[in-house]
């Protein structure tokens, strides 16, 4: 027998055991419904697991509690971020955090806009959820919410949007008006993004 008659079978052998699990038909779920989907691997999410998960929204509802000043964050900042983000937050491997207002919108199309957390982000509790679920690079999610929090401040205070002896918590995080709050069109489909009033996040 050929090598590529040899290979024509193994594939075709494997496209059918696919096959044939993508035609087996789901068993109930542990509840009894029908129809639903068991892998037989994996396991429930616990509380606790579940409680690391959070999504801050712009008004501040999802902050956890803790604070920060801007001298911890510069520590912190020295010792964590700045071999990526550089030493004045102008970027290197990682990107660069402050600076950029005003080029966002400009007549020369040579002049690329400068996205940064300054001249870009609309509000300042994005920057708390990023940096507590990606940063730093090499151990996301390693940093207290203390920690966090000083980070943000320092990094605002940087971008002269807060002063230097600022300390950040859930509420005067949240009260941080952006210097690009106004400049995202909102949806105008109501049905798509209806008020906060009429959605679970009322509360």
């Amino acid at each position: 027998m050929s090598t590529t008659t040899e290979r024509v079978r193994v594939a075709a052998a494997a496209v059918a055991v696919v096959l044939a699990g993508c035609a087996a038909s789901p068993r109930d779920d542990a509840s009894g419904s029908a129809g639903a989907a068991r892998y037989d691997f994996g396991r429930p999410a616990t509380p606790v697991e579940l409680a690391r998960f959070f999504s801050p929204l712009p008004d501040g509802r999802g902050l956890p509690k803790g604070s920060g000043t801007v001298a911890q964050g510069k520590a912190l900042y020295e010792a964590q971020c700045l071999a990526c983000h550089g030493d004045s937050l102008q970027g290197g491997l990682g990107d660069r955090l402050v600076g950029g207002r005003g080029t966002l919108v400009n007549g020369d199309p040579t002049k690329a806009p400068v996205k940064t957390v300054e001249s870009y982000w609309p509000y300042p509790t994005t920057l708390f959820d990023y940096i507590k679920r990606a940063m730093p690079l090499t151990a996301p999610d390693s940093l207290s919410d203390d920690e966090v929090y000083a980070l943000c401040a320092y990094i605002l205070s940087r971008a002269n949007v807060i002063a230097a002896d600022a300390t950040m918590d859930a509420k005067s995080l949240a009260a941080v008006r952006m210097p690009n709050r106004d400049g995202f069109i909102p949806d105008p489909r109501p049905e798509k993004f209806p008020p906060v009033s009429q959605t679970e996040h009322r509360n």
